[in-house]
């Protein structure tokens, strides 16, 4: 966990994310990279001089099997509260609506609940648990498909809700999450989805497994360039604390 400590460390001290009496909000999908980011906001809140809360809230999507009875035995190990949120995204998505090309709008509608039920929880933060790997790989799709040179950020305000979405696991290698999680054994849940290992965002996971075939330290120099080339306007400006807002779609 040293590894995992340093990366949030830093992207604390790099982006400005925790801010003293913050109510985190951390979105469980269940999944590694979000079970990894509650374990480590939780170890982090005993180092830092921040003092903060923690609230863990998990959408299930009415796909099944899936069950949250892992995720609730670890949150109340660590004494965090823990929300799950029934809903039917799974089925209008992939049944009533038959969508072709489902992680956007799927993305949109989990996102839109999440934060809803963060400000009733009385939280002004939402962590998310992407990682370096999905900067890289969000880059790469925004050049492919859209044409423009863009990813996501470590902070952004959300005008409409007044949240401030945080990423704390920017720096952090998906490879270093995966060794993380199976020496804590942590209670990963079975992705359910039909569209899982069958998107864009997996042709680009393979695209960059072949490009590192010939350039091994690709992932370095790419995540390097997205921190730290500011003309590109990326992340140019936040670690002043010049915050980017967005309209949650």
């Amino acid at each position: 966990m040293k590894k995992v400590l340093g990366c949030i460390r830093r992207a604390d001290q790099d982006f400005h994310l925790i801010a003293p009496g913050d109510k985190i909000a951390v979105g469980v999908s269940g999944g590694k990279d979000s079970l990894l980011l509650l374990q480590a906001l939780s170890l982090y809140k005993r180092f830092s001089k921040t003092p903060y809360e923690l609230h863990a809230i998990t959408l299930t999507m009415g796909l099944e099997p899936f069950d949250t009875a892992g995720v609730a035995a670890l949150c109340a190990a660590l004494s965090i509260p823990y929300t799950v949120i029934p809903t039917r995204i799974g089925p209008i998505i992939f049944e009533e609506r038959q969508e072709k090309n489902p992680c956007s709008l799927c993305a949109t509608m989990r996102r839109g609940i999440l934060y809803e039920k963060a400000v009733a929880l009385g939280c002004n933060k939402v962590a998310l648990g992407h990682h370096q790997d999905d900067v890289i790989e969000t880059f790469f799709l925004s050049l492919f498909h859209e044409g423009r040179l863009n990813t996501f950020t470590p902070v952004t305000y959300l005008s409409r809700s007044g949240l401030t979405l945080i990423r704390p696991m920017v720096y952090l290698p998906e490879r270093h999450i995966q060794s993380v999680c199976r020496k804590l054994d942590l209670p990963v849940i079975h992705n359910p989805c039909p569209a899982n290992g069958n998107t864009q965002r997996q042709t680009v996971k393979d695209y960059l497994l072949n490009l590192e075939g010939t350039f091994p330290d690709a992932r370095k120099f790419v995540a390097g360039a997205i921190a730290n080339t500011p003309q590109y306007n990326l992340w140019d400006g936040i670690r002043e604390g010049r915050i980017p807002g967005m309209d949650e779609a």
